[in-house]
């Protein structure tokens, strides 16, 4: 059983996703926050597998709930919910430590899918929706993360590099397949190796270190 806590300032929001997630048997709807802090102190109490976080909330807002959140259990998967022409800080909530982020116009199999991807361990990032952030943050700066050693990405062969590019530019594993000539399976195991050999959790951290160390930018 997979157990959730919604997190929306709007009642009517959570009353939708409550109703929606509760038809699939696997998933629990645990509890229910209208703040930020409200949020962390549910998390705390309720220790949910996920949890959909709205993005704007009053008082402390998704941002800061999110990174709260995973200092205390990092094992916490969290989905941001955004409106894209009104938030201009999913960059930095999946800098947090988000999972991953959601419209708030998803269909009903789509959240409940959404809830099993990031429970399993997996990020949610939707080649379409990743092309909208893309755009939106490509052409601003970033400061880089400290890396010990240098070059973050060294580590890395030409081909993973290239495999982490393409995760950054929104492709699926499909798409990153057709585009290097290689197979999907092969595309899933050079996404695992550069996630295992950079230290980071999911393929959202993988689009994080690619925009943070220059590797991101528009396909040729």
């Amino acid at each position: 059983m997979i157990s959730v806590l919604l997190a929306d300032d709007q009642h009517l929001v959570r009353a939708g996703f409550r109703s929606l997630l509760r038809r699939d048997k696997g998933i629990q709807v645990v509890g229910e926050a209208s703040t930020g802090d409200e949020a962390v102190r549910t998390a705390r109490e309720l220790r949910p597998d996920v949890i959909l976080m709205d993005i704007r909330m009053p008082g402390m807002d998704g941002i800061a709930a999110t990174r709260a959140v995973l200092a205390e259990r990092p094992e916490t998967r969290v989905i941001i919910l955004t409106t894209f022409e009104t938030d201009e800080y999913v960059f930095a909530a999946l800098a947090a430590g988000a999972s991953g982020f959601l419209t708030k116009e998803i269909g009903p199999d789509g959240l409940r899918q959404a809830v099993k991807v990031v429970a399993a361990g997996d990020a949610l990032l939707s080649p379409s929706v990743t092309r909208r952030v893309v755009g939106q943050f490509a052409s601003r700066p970033v400061v880089a993360a400290a890396a010990p050693g240098g070059d973050r990405l060294a580590v890395l062969t030409d081909r993973e590099r290239e495999v982490v590019r393409l995760v950054a530019a929104g492709l699926s594993n499909e798409e990153i397949a057709r585009e290097l000539v290689i197979s999907p399976l092969t595309a899933k195991t050079h996404i695992t190796r550069a996630i295992t050999k950079l230290g980071v959790r999911d393929r959202v951290q993988l689009v994080i270190i690619a925009f943070e160390d220059g590797l991101a930018g528009p396909l040729s």
